[in-house]
């Protein structure tokens, strides 16, 4: 049997979801002027920013915490 922590792992994925969906509105809220630019540049920002968030947000002590409880570097 498993002695981990049961409620980090439902909580962390709640809270990973909201990050995403924050991410992903302040992205869409950009494209009034991202929709100007050229459709190359435009593909480049939108693969550099879904690619982004993994950087910008602690995602691996995140997926840490769930796992076993402890916020770890």
């Amino acid at each position: 049997m498993n002695d981990g922590p049961r409620w980090q792992k439902p909580v962390g994925m709640l809270i990973i979801l909201a990050l995403i969906a924050i991410w992903c509105v302040g992205i869409v809220s950009l494209s009034p002027w991202i929709g100007q630019w050229h459709p190359v540049v435009q593909l480049v920002f939108y693969v550099v920013a879904g690619v982004a968030w993994l950087w910008l947000l602690p995602m691996r002590r995140m997926l840490s915490w769930m796992e076993t409880g402890r916020w770890r570097r």
